[in-house]
């Protein structure tokens, strides 16, 4: 699986002491009814948004661990989308699986130097760690979405 290199770098002691859910249900709907990554802006981070109603998940540490269970949702899709393009490519040009693999480890690359970027940016408070969160957040969804739609000509 595709994982994040900047969740162990910006959160290396989390701990879950209290119930950290999403609905998975939700993403699953936002995933599949986003026509195009313009059209996350109306579902994406509601899951992580009613998860931080929970009692002690609206402190900087709950809302960033709510926003990482978003996340992973997302990061399933992304895995699965990868898998099946990567199944599709095979099937046309074996070469092209290669280069979807370089395409995805530069597009990781980019995802953590952006995101850490954007926690650096705030580096004098504890905020950085909800904005980097989203930032992962929104980058993994907009690729999930990307390898659903590659090759597609809509």
């Amino acid at each position: 699986m595709i994982r994040s290199a900047i969740f162990i770098a910006l959160f290396p002691t989390v701990g879950f002491a209290q119930q950290i859910w999403v609905d998975q249900n939700y993403v699953e709907w936002c995933f599949s009814q986003a026509q195009n990554t313009n059209g996350l802006s109306s579902c994406l981070g509601k899951a992580a948004n009613a998860c931080q109603t929970a009692p002690g998940n609206e402190t900087t540490l709950g809302i960033a661990q709510c926003i990482q269970a978003e996340t992973a949702v997302w990061d399933s899709f992304l895995n699965e989308q990868y898998q099946l393009r990567r199944a599709e490519l095979a099937d046309q040009n074996p070469e092209l699986v290669n280069q979807l693999r370089d395409v995805q480890r530069t597009w990781i690359a980019f995802r953590d130097a952006e995101c850490g970027l954007q926690y650096s940016l705030w580096l004098g408070g504890s905020i950085r760690t909800i904005v980097a969160a989203n930032c992962i957040l929104t980058e993994t969804a907009e690729r999930a979405l990307e390898l659903r739609d590659l090759g597609s000509m809509e």
